[in-house]
């Protein structure tokens, strides 16, 4: 008897993990950029663990003080950018 293999889309599911971790440490490098840190900033696990993950990045919470320096560090890019 041969066994069967059935694949309920692991290669692609890591695949979404290693990118949602890419942006997770891009975002984390452009927020240091303009001196903003979010110590929650990760990514969710109960949405990794699901049986097809679809990622979700969060922030977690932060002082008004980073709130507002975020805020400003959005509005201090020109519009063309932000698109």
């Amino acid at each position: 008897m041969t066994a069967v293999q059935v694949s309920l889309g692991g290669r692609d599911s890591a695949h979404r993990a290693e990118e949602a971790e890419e942006t997770v440490k891009e975002l984390r490098a452009a927020l240091a950029s303009v001196g903003i840190t979010l110590p929650s900033l990760r990514l969710d696990p109960a949405s990794l663990a699901r049986e097809t993950p679809c990622p979700l990045v969060e922030l977690g919470g932060c002082s008004v003080d980073v709130a507002a320096r975020l805020a400003a560090a959005l509005r201090a890019r020109p519009a063309a950018e932000a698109r």
